[in-house]
Protein backbone atom coordinates (compact mmCIF):
# COMPACT_ATOMS: atom_id res chain seq x y z
CA UNK A 1 0.00 0.00 0.00
CA UNK A 2 3.33 1.90 -0.57
CA UNK A 3 2.19 3.36 -3.68
CA UNK A 4 0.27 7.11 -4.77
CA UNK A 5 -2.89 7.17 -6.72
CA UNK A 6 -2.70 9.63 -9.94
CA UNK A 7 -4.40 11.94 -8.33
CA UNK A 8 -3.65 15.74 -8.85
CA UNK A 9 -1.91 17.65 -6.07
CA UNK A 10 -4.48 19.84 -4.36
CA UNK A 11 -4.46 23.35 -5.87
CA UNK A 12 -2.17 24.96 -3.01
CA UNK A 13 0.41 22.73 -4.04
CA UNK A 14 2.07 25.78 -6.27
CA UNK A 15 1.36 28.30 -4.21
CA UNK A 16 3.29 27.18 -1.26
CA UNK A 17 7.05 25.98 -0.84
CA UNK A 18 8.65 23.99 1.89
CA UNK A 19 12.25 25.73 2.81
CA UNK A 20 15.18 24.04 4.71
CA UNK A 21 17.77 25.73 6.25
CA UNK A 22 20.69 23.66 6.47
CA UNK A 23 19.26 20.37 7.23
CA UNK A 24 22.09 18.23 8.36
CA UNK A 25 20.25 14.57 8.61
CA UNK A 26 19.88 13.16 4.74
CA UNK A 27 16.86 10.82 6.50
CA UNK A 28 15.37 13.41 7.71
CA UNK A 29 15.12 15.34 3.98
CA UNK A 30 13.92 12.14 3.19
CA UNK A 31 11.32 11.59 5.25
CA UNK A 32 10.13 15.41 4.84
CA UNK A 33 9.95 14.87 1.27
CA UNK A 34 7.59 12.05 1.99
CA UNK A 35 5.34 13.72 4.40
CA UNK A 36 5.06 16.89 2.12
CA UNK A 37 3.73 14.73 -0.37
CA UNK A 38 1.05 12.38 2.14
CA UNK A 39 -0.78 15.88 2.13
CA UNK A 40 -0.02 17.41 -1.37
CA UNK A 41 2.89 19.53 -1.21
CA UNK A 42 5.70 19.19 -3.99
CA UNK A 43 7.67 22.24 -3.89
CA UNK A 44 11.14 21.95 -1.54
CA UNK A 45 13.55 24.13 -1.31
CA UNK A 46 16.82 23.32 0.65
CA UNK A 47 19.24 25.92 1.59
CA UNK A 48 22.91 25.32 2.07
CA UNK A 49 24.01 21.17 0.69
CA UNK A 50 24.17 20.19 -2.96
CA UNK A 51 21.66 18.68 -5.05
CA UNK A 52 23.34 14.84 -4.57
CA UNK A 53 21.04 12.33 -2.60
CA UNK A 54 22.15 9.70 -0.50
CA UNK A 55 20.37 6.40 -0.33
CA UNK A 56 19.64 7.24 3.19
CA UNK A 57 17.72 9.98 1.61
CA UNK A 58 15.98 8.47 -1.07
CA UNK A 59 15.35 5.02 0.97
CA UNK A 60 13.42 7.51 3.52
CA UNK A 61 11.23 8.79 0.66
CA UNK A 62 9.66 6.13 -0.46
CA UNK A 63 7.47 6.67 -3.32
CA UNK A 64 8.29 10.93 -2.92
CA UNK A 65 11.02 10.66 -5.07
CA UNK A 66 9.54 13.50 -7.31
CA UNK A 67 9.71 15.83 -4.52
CA UNK A 68 13.73 15.23 -4.34
CA UNK A 69 14.45 15.20 -7.86
CA UNK A 70 12.54 18.37 -7.90
CA UNK A 71 14.19 20.10 -5.25
CA UNK A 72 15.65 23.91 -5.47
CA UNK A 73 19.01 24.59 -3.90
CA UNK A 74 19.93 28.06 -2.63
CA UNK A 75 23.30 29.23 -1.31
CA UNK A 76 20.96 31.92 1.31
CA UNK A 77 17.41 32.09 2.82
CA UNK A 78 17.02 35.62 1.05
CA UNK A 79 17.90 33.26 -1.97
CA UNK A 80 15.10 30.74 -1.45
CA UNK A 81 12.30 32.73 -0.89
CA UNK A 82 13.29 35.61 -3.36
CA UNK A 83 9.86 34.84 -5.20
CA UNK A 84 7.44 34.83 -2.14
CA UNK A 85 5.01 36.67 -1.37
CA UNK A 86 4.82 35.52 2.27
CA UNK A 87 7.70 34.10 4.61
CA UNK A 88 6.48 31.81 7.25
CA UNK A 89 9.53 31.12 9.78
CA UNK A 90 8.87 28.31 12.39
CA UNK A 91 10.28 27.58 15.75
CA UNK A 92 10.13 25.83 19.15
CA UNK A 93 11.78 27.87 20.96
CA UNK A 94 8.72 29.85 23.19
CA UNK A 95 10.88 32.72 25.46
CA UNK A 96 8.79 34.81 28.25
CA UNK A 97 9.78 38.17 29.43
CA UNK A 98 11.68 40.91 27.11
CA UNK A 99 12.85 38.18 24.55
CA UNK A 100 9.33 37.79 22.97
CA UNK A 101 9.68 40.81 20.57
CA UNK A 102 10.17 38.18 17.67
CA UNK A 103 8.21 35.55 18.73
CA UNK A 104 4.35 36.14 18.43
CA UNK A 105 4.12 33.08 17.06
CA UNK A 106 0.99 31.81 14.92
CA UNK A 107 -0.71 28.05 15.42
CA UNK A 108 -0.69 26.03 12.48
CA UNK A 109 -4.45 25.81 11.93
CA UNK A 110 -4.71 29.60 11.95
CA UNK A 111 -1.94 29.91 8.44
CA UNK A 112 -4.46 28.79 6.21
CA UNK A 113 -7.36 31.17 7.24
CA UNK A 114 -4.55 33.55 8.12
CA UNK A 115 -3.17 33.41 4.69
CA UNK A 116 -6.23 32.45 2.61
CA UNK A 117 -6.39 36.19 0.78
CA UNK A 118 -2.18 36.07 -0.23
CA UNK A 119 -2.17 36.56 -4.19
CA UNK A 120 1.37 34.92 -4.71
CA UNK A 121 3.70 32.16 -3.22
CA UNK A 122 3.99 31.53 0.66
CA UNK A 123 7.04 29.85 2.35
CA UNK A 124 7.27 27.61 5.40
CA UNK A 125 10.43 27.81 6.77
CA UNK A 126 12.10 25.17 8.76
CA UNK A 127 15.56 25.26 10.45
CA UNK A 128 18.34 22.65 11.27
CA UNK A 129 17.70 19.88 13.56
CA UNK A 130 19.09 20.99 17.07
CA UNK A 131 19.02 24.64 16.85
CA UNK A 132 16.29 25.52 14.89
CA UNK A 133 16.17 29.12 12.76
CA UNK A 134 18.60 31.66 14.31
CA UNK A 135 17.50 35.05 15.47
CA UNK A 136 18.39 36.68 11.91
CA UNK A 137 16.64 34.10 9.76
CA UNK A 138 13.44 34.23 12.14
CA UNK A 139 13.65 38.58 11.49
CA UNK A 140 13.52 37.44 7.72
CA UNK A 141 10.41 35.85 8.27
CA UNK A 142 7.11 37.93 7.82
CA UNK A 143 5.03 35.60 10.52
CA UNK A 144 6.33 32.77 12.85
CA UNK A 145 4.28 29.81 13.66
CA UNK A 146 5.17 27.34 16.72
CA UNK A 147 3.66 23.45 17.02
CA UNK A 148 1.52 23.20 20.33
CA UNK A 149 4.42 21.12 22.73
CA UNK A 150 4.65 20.17 26.17
CA UNK A 151 7.50 22.52 27.37
CA UNK A 152 9.07 19.99 29.41
CA UNK A 153 10.70 19.31 25.28
CA UNK A 154 9.63 21.65 23.01
CA UNK A 155 11.57 21.00 20.00
CA UNK A 156 10.27 18.49 17.18
CA UNK A 157 12.13 16.24 14.93
CA UNK A 158 12.66 18.39 11.70
CA UNK A 159 10.51 16.02 9.38
CA UNK A 160 7.83 15.67 12.51
CA UNK A 161 7.08 19.29 12.27
CA UNK A 162 7.13 19.35 8.52
CA UNK A 163 4.72 16.80 9.09
CA UNK A 164 2.32 18.75 11.56
CA UNK A 165 2.33 21.90 9.52
CA UNK A 166 1.73 20.11 6.13
CA UNK A 167 -0.89 18.17 7.95
CA UNK A 168 -2.78 21.73 9.24
CA UNK A 169 -2.71 22.96 6.66
CA UNK A 170 -4.17 20.07 4.26
CA UNK A 171 -6.88 19.54 6.59
CA UNK A 172 -7.97 23.37 6.62
CA UNK A 173 -8.11 23.81 2.93
CA UNK A 174 -9.18 20.42 1.51
CA UNK A 175 -12.91 19.45 1.26
CA UNK A 176 -12.25 15.78 0.13
CA UNK A 177 -12.85 12.82 2.17
CA UNK A 178 -10.59 9.96 2.54
CA UNK A 179 -12.43 6.85 1.04
CA UNK A 180 -14.57 4.69 3.65
CA UNK A 181 -15.25 8.00 5.92
CA UNK A 182 -18.27 9.16 3.78
CA UNK A 183 -21.32 9.52 5.69
CA UNK A 184 -20.14 9.39 8.79
CA UNK A 185 -22.73 11.00 10.81
CA UNK A 186 -25.95 8.62 11.20
CA UNK A 187 -29.36 8.77 9.84
CA UNK A 188 -31.71 10.33 12.22
CA UNK A 189 -34.25 7.87 11.50
CA UNK A 190 -31.92 4.93 12.21
CA UNK A 191 -30.37 6.85 15.47
CA UNK A 192 -34.07 6.57 16.38
CA UNK A 193 -34.94 3.39 15.59
CA UNK A 194 -31.75 1.88 17.32
CA UNK A 195 -32.07 2.98 20.59
CA UNK A 196 -35.65 2.09 20.67
CA UNK A 197 -34.23 -1.30 19.46
CA UNK A 198 -31.79 -1.21 22.74
CA UNK A 199 -34.63 0.23 25.09
CA UNK A 200 -36.63 -2.40 23.70
CA UNK A 201 -33.86 -5.08 24.30
CA UNK A 202 -33.03 -4.18 28.00
CA UNK A 203 -36.71 -3.32 28.73
CA UNK A 204 -37.22 -7.15 27.80
CA UNK A 205 -33.86 -9.00 29.19
CA UNK A 206 -33.39 -10.60 32.49
CA UNK A 207 -32.33 -8.29 34.76
CA UNK A 208 -33.00 -6.16 38.22
CA UNK A 209 -35.33 -2.90 37.42
CA UNK A 210 -32.62 -0.62 38.65
CA UNK A 211 -30.09 -2.12 36.80
CA UNK A 212 -31.77 -1.54 33.39
CA UNK A 213 -31.40 2.58 32.51
CA UNK A 214 -27.67 1.93 33.35
CA UNK A 215 -27.23 -1.25 30.86
CA UNK A 216 -29.58 0.89 27.69
CA UNK A 217 -27.47 4.30 28.63
CA UNK A 218 -23.88 1.62 28.41
CA UNK A 219 -24.96 0.29 24.89
CA UNK A 220 -26.00 3.91 23.22
CA UNK A 221 -22.40 5.05 24.60
CA UNK A 222 -20.55 2.18 23.38
CA UNK A 223 -21.98 1.78 20.10
CA UNK A 224 -22.05 5.79 19.19
CA UNK A 225 -18.47 6.26 20.34
CA UNK A 226 -17.38 4.43 17.08
CA UNK A 227 -19.55 6.95 14.80
CA UNK A 228 -21.25 3.99 13.09
CA UNK A 229 -21.92 4.60 9.06
CA UNK A 230 -26.03 3.42 8.37
CA UNK A 231 -25.05 -0.15 7.04
CA UNK A 232 -22.99 -1.04 10.34
CA UNK A 233 -26.78 0.42 12.33
CA UNK A 234 -28.34 -2.17 9.71
CA UNK A 235 -26.65 -4.71 10.63
CA UNK A 236 -26.68 -3.99 14.41
CA UNK A 237 -30.43 -3.74 14.32
CA UNK A 238 -30.73 -6.91 13.14
CA UNK A 239 -29.02 -8.11 16.06
CA UNK A 240 -30.84 -6.39 18.82
CA UNK A 241 -34.28 -6.89 17.41
CA UNK A 242 -33.30 -11.17 17.53
CA UNK A 243 -32.58 -10.70 21.19
CA UNK A 244 -35.20 -8.30 22.35
CA UNK A 245 -37.54 -10.53 19.98
CA UNK A 246 -35.92 -13.87 22.38
CA UNK A 247 -36.60 -12.40 25.55
CA UNK A 248 -40.13 -11.09 24.72
CA UNK A 249 -40.97 -15.13 23.80
CA UNK A 250 -39.46 -16.55 27.05
CA UNK A 251 -41.65 -14.15 29.00
CA UNK A 252 -44.90 -14.82 27.10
Amino acid sequence: MGDHRPEPLPGFSDDICIVLVNPHNDGNIGAVARSMLNFGFSNLRIVGRSGEWSEEARNRAKNAQSVLDSAQFHETLQNAVADCSIVVGTSGKREDGDKTAMRHFLLPEELPSRLSDVQGRVALVFGPEGKGLLNEELSACDLLVTIPTWEGYPILNLSHAVTVICFSWFVSTDNSTPSGAEQRLLDSELRLRLRDEIARLTRNMPAKEHRRKGIEETLVRVIMRGLPKDDEIHRLLGVLSQAADAFEDSES
